[in-house]
């Protein structure tokens, strides 16, 4: 999925009309009060004398190492790969974990929606019009070569990764104004008049770069030299396309601020990568890595009977996923000629039959996903709009299918057999009718060429779950075939859009904001590199992405999501999957966390808030 790093996942749209918990004494007189946090509608959890968050372990131990493969993506990052240590442009393919060499303005409360509490800055002052932001950082912030981290250093770092960031990055900031530094201690930030609600959100999450080390080096460039950086771990070890690690800074200046304590408490962070996914199985079963949260259902059904596991030194734990579970699908790419036309998008739906697949490969452990705001009450529930509803979708009436002011489209439920010959022959309809009927045994585009798609993927995993859906399309008289291509060209050719249907899961957070547009907007379906990857090219989407960024409470923000959701399902982009509610954990028993995870942290909160049991693991040792 296209999801993003544990402390950066703001990025991914946690917004709204932003407010802040304002510090107590501060007088009127002396101009804005000092806020010691920013959530999306003011709302916030901890006090200013909070001493740590409520979900970590304040006694848990440091030491240890905490392995693992990448289960979440940012930017130019790769699930499979990595080739450069700047994770934060267009080039190369990011290591994984760079994000935990850096800091941020401020990080989140896992536990809360969206607030944000003070890292690198203690505090901000947010003018009237909450067009200026003026943060005071903290002096005893550093990097890692004891060089001071300064307001300067912030300003840097905004303004290289408005102009040179990755191009989702930049989509983001484009209502930041400027980034400045009036001295050393004091960081104003400007915003756009009519700015996106979660901007200052976003601007605040983003990782804070050394000036001085890229005085003389470019900023946008992939490179595998070390960047300086002042987070808890810094680069260790590392082997390009195989594996990387993160030492813990023991000194670290940070250690002991609230919105710290009680995390970042193994020595060393390593990343595994494998170009299979089965092949990353087998490396699990040989402790070549300790920690592993499973997505494929057949592996958790029939794999975990390895010795390890039957004898307890490899737990296994189903852990309840709370948040908004996001899309995942095949995503059409409307940007050709033959997808253009919504009737034949829908006929590709109808061939998928999901119930099968459920049943025969994923042993029924999966829901249909039908909303990209699926497991939420962002979605839009059934029957017509709400009266708050209509009144942002009337404008468009006419210009958007009927469908919108009725129930929400919703994809078919099969008979399961597999080939459900209803829905095949509601397909064929959608085809004759959209001019794409059948000559000779085969399905011809109104251009005369034989009507052919090819599913791009990056991993053979996958190639089950296509075999029944091809052979579906087969008897439309489509000629469907399924392309493995490795890690680099896959990513290459998503950015360049080079693909038919392709595989996207990502998800929003429980308060989306300026992140839909990376998605949904006209403004980025033809930006290289963009999250847009069906094309959505759509003004009364655009229309309900504004309104989404504009939302001054929740009950607003609900409408218009809801609204857009109608809008998004009416134009048939995506043959909807499958998702589940539960996180599937397997470790090797030699870590602890907390008895409740709090619901935020990507459901598990690993490896910020986990530790290593030296107890667990000399008995692991022992148990040889």
């Amino acid at each position: 999925m296209a999801q993003l790093s544990r402390r950066h996942v703001l990025v991914l749209g946690a917004g709204g009309a932003l407010g802040a918990a304002l510090s107590r004494g501060a007088a009127a007189s002396e101009g804005p009060p000092e806020a010691h946090g920013i959530s999306a509608f003011g709302d916030l959890k901890y006090p200013a004398d909070f001493r740590h968050f409520g979900y970590v372990n304040l006694d848990a131990p440091k030491g240890g190492t905490f392995s693992l493969i990448p289960s979440v993506k940012a930017y130019n990052q790769s699930y499979q790969t990595f080739n450069s240590l700047n994770a934060y442009i267009l080039k190369g393919d990011g290591a994984q974990g760079m994000d935990m060499t850096f800091v941020p303005l401020m990080v989140r409360a896992n536990d809360e929606p969206d607030a944000m509490y003070g890292l690198a800055a203690k505090s901000v002052q947010i003018s009237a019009d909450k067009l200026v932001y003026r943060f005071t950082m903290r002096p005893e912030a550093k990097f890692h070569d004891g060089s001071k981290l300064t307001a300067h250093d912030a300003a840097f770092s905004l303004t290289s990764l408005k102009t040179k960031g990755h191009p989702l990055i930049i989509v983001q900031m484009r209502d930041m104004v400027s980034a400045e530094a009036l001295d050393d201690v004091t960081l104003v930030v400007t915003f756009a008049k009519g700015r996106a609600r979660d901007v200052p959100l976003y601007v605040a999450g983003l990782p804070i770069f050394s000036k001085a080390y890229y005085a003389s080096r470019p900023f946008d460039e992939s490179s595998l030299e070390i960047p300086l950086g002042s987070g808890p771990y810094k680069v260790g070890r590392f082997e390009v396309n195989r594996y990387i690690e993160y030492e813990r800074v023991k000194d670290w200046w940070a250690a002991d601020l609230p919105v710290c304590r009680g995390s970042y408490n193994f020595d060393v962070v390593r990343y595994e990568f494998y170009r299979d996914r089965d092949v990353a199985f087998e490396g699990f079963t040989g402790k070549n890595y300790l920690y592993r949260e499973e997505f494929t259902s057949r592996i958790w059904a029939t794999r975990y009977d390895f010795p390890a596991v039957k004898d307890g030194r490899v737990k296994m734990e189903v852990v309840p996923d709370d948040t908004p579970s996001g899309a995942q699908g095949w995503f059409i790419n409307t940007r050709r000629d033959k997808f253009k036309d919504p009737r034949v998008r829908e006929a590709l739906i109808n061939a998928f039959d999901f119930e099968w697949t459920n049943k025969t490969i994923m042993y029924g452990a999966y829901a249909r996903t039908v909303s990209p705001f699926q497991n939420s009450d962002l979605m839009a529930s059934d029957g017509p709009p709400s009266p708050e509803e209509l009144k942002l979708l009337e404008p468009f009436r006419g210009q958007v299918p009927d469908e919108v002011f009725a129930a929400p489209f919703t994809p078919p439920i099969s008979d399961g057999s597999g080939q459900d010959r209803g829905l095949l022959r509601k397909a064929q309809q959608l085809l004759n009718e959209a001019g794409v009927p059948i000559k000779d045994g085969k399905r011809v585009l109104p251009n005369g060429e034989v009507f052919k798609i090819e599913f791009l993927l990056d991993e053979p995993s996958f190639q089950p779950h296509h075999a029944p859906y091809v052979k579906n399309l087969g008897t439309l008289g489509i000629e469907a075939s399924v392309r493995v291509v490795d890690a680099v060209q896959h990513k290459a050719r998503q950015e360049e859009f080079d693909f038919d249907m392709t595989i996207q899961r990502f998800s929003m957070s429980a308060t989306p904001g300026d992140a839909m547009r990376a998605f949904f907007s006209s403004q980025v379906a033809n930006t290289k590199g963009s999250y847009n990857l069906a094309g959505v090219a759509s003004p009364a989407i655009d229309a309900m992405i504004e309104k989404i960024m504009a939302a001054d409470s929740r009950e607003e923000l609900t409408v218009a999501c809801r609204a857009f959701d109608r809008l998004f399902r009416a134009g048939r982009y995506w043959v909807p999957q499958w998702y589940n509610k539960t996180h599937r954990l397997a470790y090797w028993d030699q870590f602890g966390h907390p008895q409740k995870l709090p619901r935020y942290a990507n459901g598990v909160g690993a490896p910020d808030i986990w530790w290593y049991d030296g107890a667990k693991a000399a008995k692991l040792e022992q148990a040889k």
